[in-house]
C-alpha cells in the first residue's frame, strides 16, 4: 500500500477555487490504486521556504512525495516586470537576480525533501492561461524559475511533473494562478502515474 504526500501551495490546496468541485487531493485519491492513501500538506499561499514546516508534518508510512512550489515566489518577484530599464541586458540581469534568490531557497528545500529518502517528484510552475493579456511576458519570465526546478530535479534523480504541458487549456484554470477541477484532475492523473512508476528511472510526467 502506498501513501502519497503532496506539498506546496494552491496548485494542490485548491479547494477554495473550484466552486464546490473536487480539489486535487480528492481527485488523486480516485486515481490511486485501492487501499492507497493521499494526504494534503500543501497550503494555499505557501512560498518555497515554507515547505520546511510542511515536511515537519510528514506522516509515518509516507511512500511518495510530490512538490509544487515556486509560483508564489515568482509572484512576489513579479514587480520587476514593470521596472524601467535602459537595455535588454539590464532586464535580463534583473531576472537573473530574482532567479538566484529563488535558486538558493529552492535548492535548500529540495535537499530537505531528498533527505527523506522517499521517491520524489517536483512540479514545474505552469503558464497562466493564453487568454491573459500578459501571458507571453509571464511565460517567458517564469522560464527562469522553471529552469531552477528542472535542474534541482535532475540533479537529485527526482521525477519532474511538467504542469506547463498538463494544464494547456483555458478551462484548466479557475483563475490566472489556480487550477480548476478539470486542470486539477489532469494534475492528479500525472501524480498517480508518477506513483505507479516511482522506483523506475526518473522520468518527466505530463
Amino acid at each position: 500500500m502506498g501513501h502519497v504526500i503532496i506539498l506546496g501551495d494552491s496548485i494542490f490546496d485548491n479547494g477554495a477555487y473550484v466552486r464546490g468541485g473536487p480539489d486535487v487531493v480528492t481527485q488523486l485519491r480516485g486515481h490511486l490504486p485501492l487501499q492507497w492513501e493521499a494526504s494534503l500538506l500543501a497550503v494555499d499561499g505557501a512560498v518555497t521556504r515554507g515547505l520546511k514546516s510542511q515536511l515537519a508534518r510528514l506522516p509515518r508510512g509516507a511512500t511518495h512525495i510530490v512538490v509544487s512550489a515556486g509560483g508564489n515566489d515568482a509572484l512576489g518577484a513579479s514587480h520587476i516586470l514593470s521596472q524601467p530599464v535602459r537595455s535588454v541586458g539590464e532586464a535580463v540581469m534583473l531576472l537573473a537576480a530574482a532567479q538566484q534568490r529563488f535558486a538558493e531557497e529552492y535548492e535548500e528545500m529540495a535537499d530537505a525533501v531528498a533527505a527523506t529518502g522517499l521517491p520524489v517528484a517536483l512540479c514545474t510552475i505552469y503558464d497562466t492561461p493564453e487568454t491573459e493579456p500578459d501571458q507571453r511576458v509571464i511565460r517567458t519570465a517564469l522560464s527562469v524559475f522553471n529552469d531552477i526546478i528542472a535542474r534541482a530535479a535532475f540533479r537529485r534523480g527526482f521525477a519532474l511533473i511538467d504542469l506547463r504541458l498538463i494544464c494547456d487549456a483555458p478551462d484548466d484554470y479557475a483563475n490566472p494562478i489556480e487550477p480548476s477541477s478539470k486542470g486539477g484532475d489532469k494534475i492528479a492523473q500525472a501524480i498517480a502515474r508518477f506513483a505507479a512508476g516511482a522506483g523506475a528511472e526518473a522520468r518527466v510526467y505530463i
